[in-house]
């Protein structure tokens, strides 16, 4: 992976970010709508909670490793270079 490349990247974690965002709010939404059952409500808002996990919890970690894989990969690839 090139410097360049990460831009491509970046625009990927953005996007994954907005795509849990937006079904966050949807759930929400959902669970709070008067024509939903109390079983449904449930399962909504179980749903939600699995979701906003994954968002607070693994979201950063997912990124940590990822940027560090990046410079991982430049560090070797400097050195490769050499020869």
């Amino acid at each position: 992976m090139d410097i360049g490349e990460l831009y491509q990247f970046v625009l990927l974690l953005v996007l994954v970010g907005m795509i849990i965002g937006v079904g966050v709010l949807t759930l929400d939404k959902f669970g709070g709508s008067a024509g939903v059952g109390a079983d449904a409500s449930t399962d909504i808002n179980a749903a939600r909670d699995a979701i906003g996990d994954i968002s607070s919890n693994w979201f950063s970690l997912i990124v940590t490793i990822a940027v560090l894989a990046i410079i991982l990969t430049l560090v070797i690839r400097s050195f490769g270079k050499g020869r």
